[in-house]
């Protein structure tokens, strides 16, 4: 069973068809501790804040419930602020200190900047299609069947930092990971796959394949 987490602040239902166009037998909606626990892979959807999601996560559990997913090496899936949430911390919504995160990953996720390094300035939030370059010497199974350089769709203001984990970047003003992997069957994704058509529906394939190996 693969469980899409409902933390009252993402884009569930197109999450869930995506998901079921991309082969998986049982996808279900949850809420409570338990039933990730019980899952054989779980997705964190992407729509939200930092903080908000976070606190939400805290104080229902759902945190350490996914936290224990991921360090017991079920698949995970985490899109857009599923991605930031595996960081350290974040600043969206945080005005005094960085909000807690998964912290399965090094670093703290920061808005966009709006100018480049040449003072040109870029529209935030970064929204639209856009191509994702990824590293030469990636073996990222996400990537299985999909062109380098090939367009996925974005819509974030925040960008997670650089690190070791980084396996595929984007550039609108800055550099910044898209797909991030810290274990085996762990990943994150910026773009969102459900919104990605033809190649947003690969990556979901990609992961549910991995989801029925598990």
């Amino acid at each position: 069973m693969i469980a899409i987490v409902d933390y009252a602040k993402g884009n569930l239902q197109s999450v869930y068809n995506g998901l079921c166009a991309a082969g998986a037998q049982d996808v279900r909606i949850v809420t409570e501790p338990v039933q990730i626990e019980q899952a054989d892979a779980v997705v964190l959807p992407g729509v939200g804040a930092f903080a908000d999601a976070s606190a939400s996560m805290t104080q229902s559990g759902q945190m350490q419930a996914v936290r224990q997913a991921i360090q017991a090496g079920k698949p995970y899936l985490g899109i857009c602020l599923g991605l930031h949430m595996m960081f350290e911390g974040g600043t969206e919504h945080a005005p005094d200190a960085p909000a807690p995160g998964l912290g399965v990953a090094p670093g703290i996720v920061d808005r966009i900047p709006s100018k480049d390094e040449h003072g040109v300035s870029f529209k935030v939030p970064h929204v639209g299609w856009n191509t994702m370059h990824r590293g030469e010497d990636s073996a990222c199974p996400l990537f299985d069947g999909i062109d380098q350089d090939e367009y996925f769709y974005f819509t974030h203001s925040y960008v997670v930092p650089s690190s070791p984990f980084t396996q595929a970047t984007t550039t609108h003003a800055t550099e910044f990971p898209c797909v991030v992997q810290t274990g085996p069957v762990c990943f994150g994704v910026q773009f969102h796959p459900e919104k990605s058509s033809d190649a947003g529906l690969h990556v979901l394939r990609n992961f549910v394949a991995l989801a029925q190996q598990a």
